[in-house]
């Protein structure tokens, strides 16, 4: 198949763009023309594929990409996506998150026999915002509780429309968490593990708060099956392990690991810096309910919250932190 990636600089994206190769797709990925850009998430992978200039803000720029690559699948991951930021630059993340989404539809529609084709599309956990305390479901309504989760929640139900109304075909996926990034240290497990690594104090702000993890390698493999499945069409699929942990429980896993002194864990606090979120738009609770896409693509995590920590861990200390 031929694959348009947006995003495809980014965490899920380059990772994304790596089995694609692997698995023999012809890969184009669309890439802003901004100086600080990261090529080497990439790595090896830039002889086998082509890059596209292209801003997903810009709809005659992200049509120009799409008439360029004519693929038969988009995955659409570009997306503005620190949630405290967004408090800060909250018309920003309509533009990139919302309007980015309807950019990349519409220009796929405008492809000749846009019925043949197909659009993986990134929503997130997320969107489910201040729920009661259970496992997540599609069929929940919707309270985004911050600027990033409202622009995710609006390009997820534009992209529903878009399938019910026009002759687009695709999905939506909402991913819990997402973690083993090897360029980014700014999330929780990496920022954990690498502050611990180093032997810092490490500060966890929420150490109440409940979420659900997911390595890398399933959240890849979960659009991979979306793609290759008729029964995903039009569909929202929930993508994760359905274990919460909470902050703490987190924080004292990876230290044992590692051997971390417990006493450098600094609860209740954030790092000096760190972006300011309103406090009654924290959620205590994020776990997912996959029962969907486990019955209807037979998808289901491989890596435990163990293992997949034991990996990041293992990639870290290659990197000689503690040194």
């Amino acid at each position: 198949m031929k694959v348009l990636l947006t995003g495809i600089l980014g965490f899920i994206g380059s990772h994304m763009a790596e089995k694609l190769v692997k698995d023999g797709h012809e890969v184009y990925g669309v890439v802003r023309r901004v100086a600080n850009r990261n090529m080497a998430v990439l790595g090896d992978l830039l002889n086998d594929l082509t890059l596209l200039s292209g801003d997903i803000t810009d709809y005659v720029s992200t049509r120009n990409a799409m008439r360029a690559a004519n693929p038969d699948v988009v995955i659409h991951l570009a997306a503005l996506s620190p949630v405290r930021d967004s408090f800060e630059r909250p018309f920003e993340y309509q533009q990139a998150n919302l309007v980015g989404a309807m950019n990349v539809a519409h220009a796929l529609l405008e492809l000749p026999d846009p019925q043949n084709r197909k659009l993986v599309a990134a929503s997130t956990a997320e969107v489910y915002g201040l729920q009661e305390n259970k496992p997540l479901k599609e069929t929940f309504s919707l309270h985004p509780s911050s600027p990033y989760a409202v622009s995710k929640a609006a390009a997820d139900l534009y992209l529903q429309m878009m399938f019910n109304t026009f002759d687009l075909h695709g999905s939506v996926m909402r991913p819990a968490n997402s973690y083993g990034r090897k360029f980014d240290k700014s999330f929780v497990i990496e920022y954990l593990v690498t502050q611990m690594l180093k032997g810092e104090t490490v500060y966890v702000g929420a150490p109440d708060s409940i979420r659900g993890y997911m390595y890398v390698d399933d959240h890849v493999g979960a659009y991979l099956m979306a793609i290759k499945n008729e029964k995903a069409d039009g569909e929202i699929f929930n993508v994760g392990t359905g274990v919460g942990v909470s902050n703490r429980e987190l924080a004292e896993l990876i230290a044992k690991k590692i051997g971390f002194d417990l006493k450098k864990i600094k609860l209740g606090s954030y790092p000096p810096g760190y972006p300011f979120r309103p406090l009654a738009s924290d959620q205590p609770y994020i776990v997912l309910d996959s029962t969907k896409i486990r019955k209807t693509l037979g998808w289901s995590p491989t890596v435990s919250i163990e293992e997949g920590i034991d990996r990041v861990i293992a990639y870290f200390k290659k990197q000689n932190l503690s040194s």
